[in-house]
């Protein structure tokens, strides 16, 4: 009888070594990875901003997420606001001006708005974390969702790509929502400064510069009774 049963010997199994621009692509793709979930997360600030212990949350994508920017510290600096100013922050990114005057005016109210619904979210959660009652947060692009009432005291730090047309619509709103004898603050880079100079005088009738700095100008102008 014949025999069927036959020996198979196995085939050496083979060891391929990764070539070195597999492992880089590899240790990309953890690295990228990493960034995007590294991008999901909350940053947090903890500032001083004129003389008020705050802490904000941040995230990527609003406006300087890492530290409060230059612009907004000088225009805290020289603000001139009173205990029972009704305020408005206009354009509030994650709401570092209008949580400082807020906290700077605890008998008025202080409005912050945004075009932006991540950037109204990160300041109602940043009012929320630091206990602040009288502010409220809206989203609105420019004074188009405010309703009509009037301010104190508006600010406002104006992104340099804000096309002309809109910062003229920008004053002339201010000047509507402006209780009588109350400021318009703006900061903006100092090479806007002349335009701003012009716009004042047409809107306002006026134009007072508060501080002008190698980068950025802080400016004012007052509504007349």
């Amino acid at each position: 009888m014949a025999n069927n049963n036959r020996v198979i010997v196995a085939k050496p199994f083979k060891v391929v070594k990764p070539s070195r621009s597999s492992l880089i692509a590899a240790e990309h793709m953890i690295e990228s990875k990493k960034h995007r979930q590294k991008i999901g997360q909350d940053l947090k600030i903890n500032s001083n901003a004129n003389h008020h212990s705050l802490s904000f949350y941040t995230t990527w994508g609003l406006f300087s997420p890492r530290a409060i920017d230059e612009g907004s510290q000088m225009l805290l600096d020289y603000l001139d606001i009173d205990s029972a100013d009704d305020c408005l922050d206009l354009g509030c990114g994650y709401g570092v001006l209008g949580l400082c005057m807020a906290r700077s005016a605890p008998a008025g109210h202080t409005l912050l708005v945004d075009k932006d619904f991540v950037a109204v979210e990160y300041s109602e959660k940043n009012r929320l974390l630091n206990k602040i009652e009288n502010a409220s947060c809206l989203l609105s692009n420019g004074f188009n969702q405010i309703p009509k009432q009037q301010f104190d005291l508006i600010v406002s730090n104006i992104p340099a790509k804000v096309g002309k047309e809109m910062l003229y619509i920008y004053l002339f709103d201010a000047l509507e929502y402006l209780k009588p004898g109350g400021s318009f603050y703006i900061v903006t880079i100092t090479g806007l400064r002349q335009f701003f100079k012009r716009g004042f005088h047409q809107v306002f009738g006026h134009y007072d510069k508060i501080k002008q700095g190698k980068t950025y100008t802080v400016a004012r102008g007052i509504k007349q009774s």
